[in-house]
């Protein structure tokens, strides 16, 4: 199962003022891992950058000045994401500025059905709770500490972790192998079979050894050496 997690970037809260995406980074996940595989694209929003927005991810227009615009990326985000579920932290904001650009240039709509969001997972799993990332991942124990500011792609991959908090995709303790506490993985540990101290002893009676030994001379002649003193002597 191929799913995309998704962050974005803006200038502001609502396309409908004009406001555009600056950043957008998405992680892929399979059947609930994360694969390694990502993109991250800056995108030029062709309009100011208000000092608001500039505190929270640390955006200028200067540095995007020289950056791609979406009409430019679309294609190769659209190739990326194909036709996955996309899980978004509080998805009908993402979902809303990712409408607005594919409208802006002609390209089919994502129904906000395919959107996973987090946040509503959280409120179903943990009722009560707060539920901004960065609350979900104090809670969850998830390293906040390269989060000075938000960036989409840092952000997608903080919200592809709670998410698999959240699903139970990160249960190492069903792992059949011991896992390296320091960088996660999966150590192969090869282990000697114990020995017994003593023998096993047979409880063999005196009778059936009889018996055993008339059925080998018998039907193997009596100089075969197939019996159970030999047996019991290796």
């Amino acid at each position: 199962m191929r799913e995309v997690v998704l962050d974005t970037e803006t200038t502001g809260f609502d396309p409908v003022d004009g406001h555009r995406i600056v950043e957008i980074g998405c992680v892929e996940l399979i059947d609930h891992f994360p694969t390694g595989k990502s993109v991250q694209f800056y995108l030029n929003p062709e309009r100011d950058i208000p000092l608001e927005s500039q505190k929270i991810h640390g955006l200028t227009y200067e540095f995007l000045s020289d950056k791609p615009l979406f009409a430019a990326i679309v294609d190769e985000l659209i190739e990326f994401i194909g036709d996955a579920p996309l899980v978004i932290h509080n998805a009908s904001f993402d979902v809303k500025f990712l409408n607005a650009e594919l409208h802006r240039v002609q390209k089919p709509l994502i129904h906000i059905s395919r959107a996973i969001d987090t946040i509503e997972i959280a409120k179903a799993k943990i009722p009560g709770a707060r539920y901004s990332l960065d609350e979900l991942c104090k809670r969850f124990g998830v390293d906040l500490s390269a989060r000075t500011k938000h960036g989409a792609l840092l952000d997608a991959e903080l919200t592809a972790q709670i998410y698999l908090e959240l699903v139970g995709g990160r249960q190492r303790k069903l792992l059949l192998a011991p896992v390296d506490v320091e960088d996660g993985t999966v150590a192969i540990i090869t282990r000697t079979a114990r020995q017994r101290p003593e023998p096993l002893l047979v409880p063999i009676s005196d009778a059936e050894i009889e018996a055993h030994a008339a059925f080998v001379a018998r039907e193997l002649g009596k100089d075969a050496i197939w019996n159970w003193g030999d047996l019991a002597a290796a």
